[in-house]
C-alpha cells in the first residue's frame, strides 16, 4: 500500500527527540529515529537527575522557572515509573546565602512557585547530615528522577505509537533538492560500517550539543552553546530529599539522592571540542569542597564515579551560568530559506515534554494537520517495553 503518514526523520535520541517521536506518532506521522550512539548516550543519559521544581531559575530566569513548575508537576502524573517520590530544599549556611533568600521568596511569588519555609531543627531532623550551621531552609518541588528509565519511557510510547529507532546510526550529510528543501539524510551505520540515505517529509534537528554541526550541513548556523559541567557521585547515600544551595546557582550548589549514592553537581565551562570533555581533578575537588559545606561528610566519602555531560544552551553574551534555559525552535524555510527542515535547541530534561509538544505543533501546522497534543495527560509506557518491540534493522 502506498504510503498514507507525513514521515518525519528526527536526528537525536535524547530526551527532546524521543519526546518529539512520541509526539508527531501520536498526531499521524510516520517517525524514524537518528542516533549516532545509543539512546541516551549523549547529555541525556548524563545528566544528575535532578526534576527541577523552578526555584532555581527563579530569581534569573523566571520563564524557565514558570516552565518547570508546570512540567514537574505532568511529569510526576505520567512518567511515575522514573521518579522518586522525594522532595526538595534550599538551604543557608553562611551570611551569603541568607542574604540571598530576601530575592528569592519574592521571585517564587512572582512565578507561582510553592514554597515552605522549614526551621533548620526541624529540616535536621528530616536530613541530620546536614550541616549543623544551617541557618534557613526552603522546602521545593523539587525531585530526582532515572534518566535512562525517562528516556525509554518516552521511547516505548513512541513504538507502541509506530515510531521507529535506529542506534548507531550517524549522519554525515543532509541531503538537500534544487529548492533548497532537506529530503533526507546521508547515514553512516557504525555497527555495520554501511553507507545509506534516509529519506523524508520532514526532517528534525534535536542533536543537542551537535545540533549546530548538523544545521551547518545545511549551511544554516545555528547559536547553540555547549557548556560541559563536571558532577561527582559519591558511594553513600547521605540525603534523601535534592540540597540546593539558597545562593545565586554556582558550582557545586545541587546534591541529590540516586539510589544508593549522592551526586554532587555541577560545574560550569566553555567546551573546545564536545566529543572529547575532559574530567579536570581541580574541578572534581572543587565539587567535593563545595558540596562538604552543605553536608560535610562528602569529604569523608568515597568517590562512586566522576562523569559529565554538557548543555546545548541558546547562544547569547555574558557568563555561561546566565543563560536562558528556554528552548527555542527554528522553522529554517522562514529563517534561513531552507524548507522541510526545524531545529530545537535549549531547554531541560525537565521541560523535554513540553519542547517536544512545541516544535511538534510547528511541525503539525506545516503539513495542515489540526491533532492536539495528547502527552500531557496519557501515563507513559513502561520503559522495559522498549525492549519487547524488537530492534529495526537500519
Amino acid at each position: 500500500m502506498p504510503q498514507t503518514k507525513p514521515t518525519a526523520l528526527i536526528i537525536g535520541a535524547g530526551f527532546t527527540g524521543i519526546a518529539t517521536a512520541y509526539d508527531l506518532a501520536m498526531r499521524g506521522f510516520q517517525v524514524d529515529v537518528l542516533e549516532r550512539g545509543e539512546l541516551g548516550s549523549g547529555t541525556s543519559g548524563r545528566t544528575h537527575g535532578l526534576l527541577h521544581s523552578g526555584a532555581r531559575y527563579c530569581v534569573h530566569d523566571q520563564e524557565a522557572a514558570v516552565e518547570c513548575v508546570a512540567e514537574n508537576a505532568i511529569l510526576r502524573k505520567i512518567a511515575r515509573q522514573c521518579i522518586e517520590g522525594n522532595s526538595g530544599y534550599f538551604i543557608a549556611v553562611n551570611e551569603s546565602d541568607l542574604a540571598f533568600a530576601e530575592s528569592f521568596t519574592r521571585g517564587a511569588e512572582q512565578c507561582s512557585l510553592p514554597i515552605a519555609e522549614v526551621p533548620p531543627a526541624e529540616l535536621l531532623t528530616v536530613e541530620p547530615m546536614l550541616s549543623p550551621q544551617l541557618l534557613r531552609a526552603f522546602r521545593v518541588n523539587d525531585g530526582t528522577f532515572d534518566p535512562l528509565r525517562l528516556a525509554y519511557a518516552f521511547a516505548a510510547s513512541a513504538r507502541q505509537h509506530g515510531a521507529r529507532f535506529y542506534p548507531y546510526c550517524e549522519v554525515e550529510e543532509l541531503l538537500l533538492d534544487q529548492s533548497r528543501r532537506v529530503v533526507g539524510a546521508s547515514v553512516w551505520n557504525r555497527v555495520t560500517d554501511q553507507r545509506q540515505q534516509y529519506q523524508a517529509d520532514v526532517l528534525i534537528n534535536t542533536a543537542g550539543v551537535w545540533a549546530g554541526r548538523i544545521a551547518a550541513m545545511a549551511g544554516i548556523e545555528l547559536p547553540v552553546k555547549p557548556v560541559p559541567g563536571v558532577m561527582v557521585a559519591v558511594e553513600k547515600r547521605l540525603c534523601q530529599n535534592t540540597i540546593n544551595r539558597l545562593n545565586e546557582p554556582g558550582d557545586g550548589d545541587i546534591i541529590l539522592p540516586q539510589r544508593r549514592m549522592v551526586v554532587i553537581g555541577t560545574t560550569s565551562f566553555d567546551a573546545v571540542d564536545v566529543d572529547y570533555i575532559p574530567i579536570i581533578r581541580e574541578q572534581v575537588e572543587q565539587m567535593v569542597d563545595q558540596g562538604s559545606e552543605m553536608i560535610p561528610a562528602i569529604r569523608q566519602t568515597a568517590h562512586r564515579g566522576v562523569f559529565m555531560s554538557s548543555r546545548p544552551l541558546i547562544k547569547a553574551s555574558g557568563d555561561a551560568r546566565n543563560l536562558a534555559r528556554t528552548c527555542k525552535v527554528y522553522d529554517h524555510e522562514k529563517s534561513d530559506g531552507v524548507g522541510g527542515f526545524f531545529s530545537l535547541i535549549g531547554g531541560k530534561a525537565t521541560t523535554c515534554r513540553a519542547m517536544a509538544e512545541k516544535i511538534s505543533d510547528m511541525v503539525s501546522a506545516r503539513f495542515g494537520i489540526d491533532a492536539a497534543c495528547q502527552t500531557a495527560r496519557i501515563e507513559l509506557e513502561s520503559y522495559r517495553k522498549f525492549f519487547q518491540f524488537g530492534t529495526e534493522q537500519a
